[in-house]
Order: C-alpha cells, then sequence, then structure tokens
C-alpha cells in the first residue's frame, strides 16, 4: 500500500496535533454503521498503538492502519486538505474514500 500526504494536508496535521506525542492512523470505523462490511474511514491521531496496527511509510510521515480492515483500502492512496469545507480527503485513483475526513485527537484516558 503507497499513501502520500499532501504538502497542505501535512501543514494542517501539523497545526492541529501541535507538540503532542503520537500516530497517525487510518481507522475503519464501524461504530454506529450496522455491521463490520459497513463504515467509514476516519483520520486518528492516537497515543498508543493497537496489536493490530500496522505501520505505512509515507512521504511525510509514518501512518497506521489495522491489518484486518486493509481490505476496505485502495492500493494507493493520497491524504488531502480542502480548504473548500475545511476537512481532510482520502482519495486513490478510482474514488473518494472520505472526501470530508475529520482529524480524530484520542487522548490517553486513565
Amino acid at each position: 500500500m503507497e499513501i502520500t500526504i499532501t504538502a497542505e494536508a501535512a501543514n494542517k496535521i501539523n497545526e492541529r496535533i501541535k507538540s503532542r506525542e503520537g500516530y497517525l492512523k487510518l481507522k475503519y470505523d464501524t461504530d454506529g454503521c450496522g455491521c463490520a462490511v459497513n463504515g467509514v474511514v476516519a483520520l486518528w491521531f492516537i497515543t498508543e498503538l493497537d496489536s493490530d496496527d500496522i505501520a505505512i511509510e509515507t512521504n511525510d510521515r509514518t501512518v497506521y492502519a489495522e491489518k484486518s480492515k486493509m481490505v476496505f483500502f485502495d492500493e494507493q492512496m493520497k491524504i488531502d486538505f480542502s480548504k473548500a469545507c475545511n476537512c481532510f480527503q482520502l482519495k486513490s485513483p478510482q474514488q473518494i474514500l472520505n472526501g470530508r475526513m475529520s482529524l480524530i485527537i484520542k487522548e490517553k484516558t486513565d
């Protein structure tokens, strides 16, 4: 799998996470979607990785994804930022996987 992060998206990610320590993750979120094959891709910034997470090197930073959910992603993808809708976008040459993706910062809770 190949992921490219545009310069605009990289700047917005850095602006939003500031100096936080953690990992950028493409999360295939199925909460409230009915079943495990219905979901939406979300961009998360997390403090701890899950045992199922695998690293994907990009042109900017490492992005993680759940190995068991890789079937829902395309081989080549781009994380972009749209100024028009003020949100991130996940695209591939075949489709837009999520045209209005937020960056969700998941803080560690004890």
